[in-house]
């Protein structure tokens, strides 16, 4: 029989391997339990027997045993190394013994094709643009005299019709021009009676033709002056009998006021005073501007007369319909565009000054290739289609794409008419990265 003092006597163990115990002890546990048999020479076997006590001695009759027969200790050792080799053999393959999980079944490949087709693209350019005021309908009011503002009456955004008032000044402009008016009117008629007196003794040859001629000059002249002293008192507004001191200020148009420049109690000089706009800003909305910046790349897409479409962000999904007015000649320092204009009307003026707009202006039809943008493959700048080709294959071909229509986009290059493409599917296909 064999035990555990035997294996440490014959393969040379040292007791105070712990490991190598511990690991004998193990196999002596497990092969007990089962009752195995391990085979040892050609003929016969060892039977492994409990083990005895770590401090048990060796078994005498087996060491006499071995030494009798003269089996020298490197057989017996190479042995108990085969032995302990044999009997940790099963319990490897078992722990070897797993089951491979059973491979999934892959789902289907959908993939879709289409024939693809030139087909006719109507493009339009979009402009960016705002909104002006006619500036052939659009008045500055400036105080006529030098004066202060008694009263102002307007706000912005107020309409006004012509003639309304829109300020009253106080000046004493007003009884210089009142002063200049009265001597100009008794000159003028005082010039008068001497021009009639002068006829009467012209006629009965007293007074000489040259005399006469001097003082219907003279009474042309005073004529004249108070033509002008009255029609400078009619540009202040006031009436020529008048005793007041101020002078109504009026709109010459009609329209809104779209700037108001000046407040009550404040102080106006006459016109050429630094203000920019002067009391009021009044304009008339019923026709609008709407100017475009046109890049240069796009000039040669202008013609004059030409229709185009006008869309503000104010009023979405409404379209306003006009034509180019005008193409300007020189381009902006600080923008280098081109201005377009487009001239609108405006009925209830939902158009307003400084609005922002865009102008569609439409392209020439051209013909081209569009697929779904799901055919096509990207690989870092690199863009491609898979091409159906002979027994159901797949050929990836690069190709150039343009402009994206919605879930469309445009081919430049790269397919003709007839070539059929994956339409739905084409990930499917590529590759698996590292391959």
């Amino acid at each position: 029989m064999f035990s555990l003092q035997n294996a440490r006597q014959i393969c040379h163990f040292d007791r105070s391997d712990s490991s190598i115990v511990a690991q004998l002890r193990k196999l002596h546990r497990s092969f007990s339990s089962r009752g195995a048999v391990v085979p040892h020479g050609p003929q016969r076997g060892l039977q492994v027997s409990p083990l005895p006590p770590q401090n048990a001695r060796p078994s005498v009759e087996m060491t006499h045993s071995l030494e009798h027969r003269g089996v020298l200790r490197g057989e017996l050792s190479a042995r108990c190394v085969l032995l302990l080799a044999v009997s940790a053999l099963p319990m490897l393959l078992s722990g070897c013994h797993k089951k491979e999980a059973p491979e999934k079944d892959l789902p289907p490949i959908n993939i879709e094709t289409l024939t693809v087709q030139t087909g006719t693209v109507f493009d339009s350019l979009t402009v960016p643009a705002h909104i002006e005021a006619d500036p052939t309908r659009l008045v500055h009011i400036f105080p006529p005299l030098s004066g202060r503002i008694t009263s102002l009456r307007v706000v912005t955004g107020q309409e006004v019709s012509r003639g309304q008032i829109v300020a009253t000044l106080q000046s004493g402009d007003v009884a210089a021009a009142r002063s200049d008016f009265e001597k100009a009117k008794t000159q003028a008629e005082h010039d008068d009676r001497a021009r009639d007196r002068g006829k009467l003794l012209y006629d009965h040859e007293v007074l000489s033709l040259a005399s006469y001629q001097d003082l219907q000059s003279q009474a042309a002249a005073s004529r004249s002056e108070l033509e002008r002293a009255r029609q400078r008192i009619r540009e202040l507004g006031f009436a020529e009998n008048g005793t007041s001191d101020t002078a109504p200020i009026s709109s010459p148009i009609r329209g809104t006021v779209i700037e108001v420049g000046a407040a009550n109690g404040e102080l106006q000089r006459s016109l050429d005073n630094s203000a920019a706009n002067g009391i009021a800003t009044i304009a008339n909305l019923d026709t609008v501007w709407v100017v475009g910046d046109v890049f240069e790349r796009d000039i040669a897409l202008l013609k004059s007369k030409e229709n185009v479409d006008v869309t503000v962000q104010a009023f979405p999904g409404q379209t306003f319909h006009g034509t180019i007015a005008n193409i300007g000649d020189t381009f902006d320092a600080n923008t280098h565009t081109l201005r377009a204009r487009v001239v609108l009307q405006n009925p209830g003026h939902k158009l307003k000054p400084a609005m922002f707009a865009s102008l569609q202006i439409q392209r020439p039809p051209v013909g081209v290739i569009v697929v779904p943008q799901t055919a096509v493959v990207h690989d870092g700048d690199n863009t491609g289609v898979y091409l159906a080709t002979s027994g159901g294959k797949f050929e990836l071909h690069a190709v150039n794409v343009g402009a994206t229509r919605g879930e469309n986009i445009e081919i430049n290059s790269g397919l003709h008419d007839g070539e059929r493409i994956v339409k739905k599917g084409a990930a499917f296909l590529r590759a698996p990265v590292g391959d």
